[in-house]
């Protein structure tokens, strides 16, 4: 199991920030060949489920993920997302928190948990460095896109 927890203070309002990290499938656009799909109907809530397949052809696999915690900022007060993975390949958990930051900004908080199923565990080191990487790039590239 790897955790991991990343950090980012953005020009942007709290409701914009989270605007962009949890419109699902702009995730699909920033995520190397991956396609995100939501499942349920719109807008997004507690129960909400989408899957990001990841990969292609033969060598693709479906990360499937429930919003469990769904909780949107307000002009004061943070914001808090909680997803957790439910995939045949990946499991563990993920969450999204916006919240003030100096100078009017936005300060977001992505924290992760999980595991690649019959990935040893002597591989973790490996496994949180190149999550922490993608996932790092992602929250970048969410935040900087419109």
């Amino acid at each position: 199991m790897v955790t991991f927890q990343l950090e980012r203070t953005v020009p942007l309002p709290l409701k914009e920030a989270w605007r962009r990290l949890t419109e699902w499938q702009r995730h699909g656009d920033v995520v190397p060949l991956t396609r995100v799909t939501v499942v349920t109907p719109p807008p997004t809530r507690e129960g909400t489920v989408f899957v990001a397949r990841t990969g292609r052809g033969p060598f693709a696999f479906d990360d499937r993920m429930e919003v469990t915690v769904w909780c949107p900022p307000t002009e004061d007060e943070p914001g808090l997302c909680r997803l957790e993975k439910r995939g045949r390949v990946v499991v563990g958990w993920a969450e999204i928190e916006v919240r003030p930051g100096p100078g009017g900004r936005a300060r977001v908080i992505w924290r992760e948990e999980l595991r690649v199923r019959l990935l040893p565990s002597a591989l973790d080191p490996l496994l949180r460095a190149a999550s922490r990487r993608m996932f790092g790039r992602a929250v970048n590239r969410l935040l900087r896109r419109p």
